[in-house]
C-alpha cells in the first residue's frame, strides 16, 4: 500500500559496495597524483632537465643546506597571507649530532615545584617523627591522656574483681559456717 503524503524510503534500494582493491587502486592513484603536483610546484616543468635538481633528490647527504631553506607546505588561507607573529613558536628539528645529552637539565616551573614540594614533605616527616612538629606534639599530649584513662580503667576493673573475689570468699565462708553448725 502507498500511503498519501509519504514518499518511499531509500532503505529499499540497491546498495553498491566497493571491494577492496577498488579502494587500493583509487588511493594509490591519489597518490600518484599528488607526487606529480609536488613535483610541478618543485621545479616546474623545466626543472626536470637541470642536473642540479636531479643531483639533490639523488644526494639525501647534502641535504642539510636544504633543510634550513624547507619551509613547509602552508595550509588554506596561510599561503596567501605572511603573518608575523612572534609568539608562535617555529619547531626546529634538531639532528641526533646535535643533541648535548651530557649538559644539565632544565626543569620546569611544574617539576620544580614539584620536587620542592616531596622534599618539604619529607622534612616534615622527619620533624614530626622526632616529635618536633605542634601536630606532633598535641598527637603526644592526647597518647599521655589515653594512656592514662586506659590505667585508671585497669586499675578499677582490678579493684572490681577483688571486692567481687571477696565477696565471693565470704559468701562462701557463711555457708560453710552455717552448714556447720
Amino acid at each position: 500500500l502507498f500511503c498519501a503524503g509519504r514518499k518511499g524510503g531509500h532503505k529499499g534500494r540497491a546498495r553498491q559496495y566497493t571491494s577492496p582493491e577498488e579502494i587500493d587502486a583509487q588511493l594509490q592513484a591519489e597518490k600518484q597524483k599528488a607526487r606529480e603536483e609536488e613535483e610541478q610546484e618543485e621545479g616546474g616543468e623545466g626543472a626536470r632537465g637541470d642536473p642540479k635538481k636531479e643531483k639533490k633528490s639523488l644526494d639525501s647527504d647534502e641535504s642539510d643546506e636544504d633543510d634550513e631553506d624547507y619551509q613547509q607546505k602552508r595550509k588554506g588561507v596561510e599561503g596567501l597571507i605572511d603573518i608575523e607573529n612572534p609568539n608562535r613558536v617555529i619547531q626546529t628539528t634538531k639532528k641526533v649530532t646535535q643533541l648535548d645529552l651530557d649538559g644539565p637539565k632544565e626543569l620546569s616551573r611544574r617539576e620544580r615545584e614539584e620536587i620542592e614540594k616531596q622534599k618539604a614533605k619529607e622534612r616534615y616527616m622527619k620533624m614530626h617523627l622526632a616529635g618536633k612538629t605542634e601536630q606532633a606534639k598535641a598527637d603526644l599530649a592526647r597518647l599521655a591522656i589515653i594512656r592514662k584513662q586506659r590505667e585508671e580503667a585497669a586499675r578499677k576493673k582490678e579493684e572490681e574483681r577483688k571486692a567481687k573475689d571477696e565477696a565471693a570468699m565470704a559468701g562462701k565462708r557463711l555457708q560453710s559456717l552455717s552448714l556447720n553448725k
